[in-house]
C-alpha cells in the first residue's frame, strides 16, 4: 500500500488561519506584530522567498519593512542595520534572507540580531532555549517539521527517530525538538557508518541531508513517517528520467518550466514508508507559517504576554 500523503499545505493553512486570529486579538490591543525581511543584493530565488514572507504576512494582518541593502554592503553595514532595527520598538522581528553575499560574514550578522527578535531562532541564545526546554524562538523548518508530526497524529513519544543531517538550520534543532517530545533520536550524516542501516531503525525518519533522492527505499523501514526535508531543482534530463521516468505529471511539468523538484527522498520511497511529506507541498510551507508563528510569539514575549 502506497504511502499516506501529509499535506503540508492544508497543516500551512490551518496554522496561518490561527495566527490571523491571534493578530485581531492583539491588534484590539494596540498591538500588530511587524516583522523586518533583509534581503541583500538581487538573488532571484532569495527575492521570491522574502516576497512570499511579506505577502503573507499582508495576509494574516502582520505588519512588515522590507530592508535591501545593495550587493556591495559590508558586514559592518549589515551591523550597522541589525542594530537599528533592534532599537526600533515596532519591529518584533528581524528575518535576514539566507543565503548572504560571500564577503560578508553571515554568522556576525545573526548572531548581532536581538534574540528576543531572532524569528528564524539561530541565534545561540534561542539555541539555548531550545535545548534548555525554556520559552524561546524556534528554527522555522524543524518547528514545522514537529507541526506536521503532531496535527497529523503520529506519536512521538517512546519512538525511535532518525535525523539524517546534522546543520544547525535544521538538523540539530530537529533533533532537540524530537527529543523534547520524548523520542528516542539518533543523528546520522554522510559520514555514518551503514548510514542506510541506521536509518532502518527509525519509527520516524527526517531527511536533511541536501543531497537529491539520496533517501532510497533500502533506507527505510516499512510504516515508517518520512519527512522529506529536502528541496532539490532537477532541471537536466538525464537525472530526471533517474527519479521520475513515466510520471506524467511530472513530465508535463518539466516540459513547461524545464525542471522540477525533489526532496532529498527518492520517490519509490512511498512504496515503502507508511506517510510522507511530498515536495513540493510538504514540510515547505510549514516554514512560512512558523515565521508568521514566531513573529507573534516574538511580539507577545518582548511584551511580557506568554
Amino acid at each position: 500500500m502506497p504511502a499516506s500523503i501529509l499535506d503540508g499545505n492544508r497543516i500551512a493553512a490551518v496554522i496561518k488561519a490561527e495566527v490571523a486570529e491571534k493578530v485581531k486579538t492583539l491588534s484590539s490591543q494596540g498591538l500588530t506584530p511587524g516583522l523586518a525581511a533583509v534581503l541583500v543584493g538581487h538573488n532571484p530565488a532569495s527575492e521570491i522567498y522574502v516576497r512570499n514572507k511579506v505577502k503573507t504576512c499582508h495576509a494574516l494582518g502582520l505588519r512588515s519593512e522590507q530592508f535591501t541593502p545593495k550587493e556591495e554592503t559590508t558586514t559592518e553595514e549589515m551591523l550597522a542595520l541589525i542594530r537599528e532595527l533592534n532599537r526600533n520598538d515596532d519591529i518584533d522581528g528581524i528575518l535576514v534572507q539566507l543565503p548572504l553575499p560571500r564577503h560578508i560574514d553571515a554568522k556576525r550578522v545573526l548572531f548581532e540580531i536581538d534574540p528576543a527578535k531572532d524569528v528564524d531562532g539561530l541565534h545561540p541564545v534561542n539555541i539555548g532555549l531550545l535545548a534548555s526546554m525554556q520559552p524561546g524562538l524556534v528554527p522555522c523548518t524543524p518547528e514545522g517539521v514537529l507541526e506536521i508530526l503532531k496535527r497529523s497524529n503520529i506519536p512521538l513519544e517512546g519512538r525511535e527517530a532518525v535525523v539524517a543531517g546534522r546543520s544547525d538550520l535544521v538538523g540539530k534543532p530537529v533533533a532537540m525538538l524530537l527529543t523534547n517530545a520524548n523520542a528516542t533520536v539518533t543523528i546520522c550524516h554522510s559520514r555514518t557508518r551503514d548510514l542506510a542501516g541506521v536509518c532502518r531503525r527509525a519509527d520516524i525518519l527526517v531527511a536533511a541531508i541536501g543531497r537529491p533522492g539520496m533517501i532510497t527505499p533500502e533506507f527505510v523501514k516499512p510504516g515508517t513517517t518520512v519527512i522529506d526535508v529536502g528541496i532539490n531543482r532537477i532541471s537536466e534530463r538525464a537525472e530526471f528520467d533517474k527519479y521520475f521516468a513515466g510520471d506524467a505529471k511530472r513530465e508535463a511539468e518539466f516540459a513547461a518550466k524545464g525542471s522540477t523538484l525533489l526532496g532529498d527522498v527518492h520517490p519509490k520511497v512511498a512504496e515503502v514508508a507508511g506517510a510522507l511529506t511530498p515536495v513540493p507541498g510538504g514540510v515547505g510551507p510549514l516554514t512560512i507559517a512558523m515565521l508568521m508563528v514566531n513573529t507573534v510569539k516574538a511580539a507577545r514575549l518582548r511584551r511580557g504576554k506568554r
